[in-house]
C-alpha cells in the first residue's frame, strides 16, 4: 500500500498498517517494537531512494543555459530540492537515532518524564521522544522564547 493511503480510515505509515494493540497487551513488547522498527526502516528507505532520485534528476537536468532567466529558474529548482533533501537527511538522522533507541531497549518513553510516549503517538510521530504533555510544554517554552 502507497505511503499516504488509507485503511478502514487509519493513515499507513511508510506502507505499513497501523499496529493493532490487543486487550491487556504490554507495552513496547517484542511485537511493538518489530513494527515500529519495521516503519522505520521502511520510511529511511523511502527518504534515501528519494536522495537518490534527486542526485540522478540533478545530474540529467543539469545545463548550461544561456539565457539567464533560464539558468536562475533552474538554479532556483535545485536550491529547493536541495533543502528539501537536506530536511530529510536530518530526518534521516532521526530515524537512526530512533533505530538505535529500539536496539537500547529505550524507545517509546518520554525523555523528559519517563511515561509512555503512547501507541497512536508514535504511530503519528515515530520518531517521538517526548509524551505530548512535554511536547506542547516544550512548544510553549519555545514560543515564550522567541517572542
Amino acid at each position: 500500500m502507497p505511503e499516504g493511503t488509507k485503511k478502514l480510515g487509519v493513515l499507513a505509515i511508510a506502507g505499513v498498517d497501523p499496529y493493532q494493540e490487543k486487550p491487556g497487551e504490554e507495552y513496547m513488547n517484542e511485537l511493538q517494537l518489530a513494527h515500529f522498527k519495521k516503519i522505520l526502516e521502511a520510511w529511511r528507505n523511502q527518504l534515501r531512494e528519494e536522495v537518490d532520485r534527486t542526485v540522478n534528476h540533478m545530474q540529467d537536468e543539469a545545463a548550461n543555459f544561456p539565457d539567464p532567466v533560464d539558468r536562475a529558474a533552474q538554479e532556483e529548482e535545485f536550491s529547493l530540492e536541495l533543502r528539501a533533501r537536506d530536511r530529510e537527511r536530518k530526518l534521516i538522522k532521526k530515524i537512526e537515532k530512533t533505530l538505535q533507541n529500539i536496539e537500547d531497549d529505550d524507545f517509546g518513553f518520554c525523555d523528559s518524564c519517563g511515561i509512555e510516549i503512547g501507541i497512536r503517538r508514535l504511530e503519528a510521530r515515530p520518531t517521538a521522544d517526548l509524551c505530548i504533555d512535554c511536547k506542547t510544554l516544550a512548544e510553549i517554552k519555545e514560543k515564550q522564547m522567541a517572542g
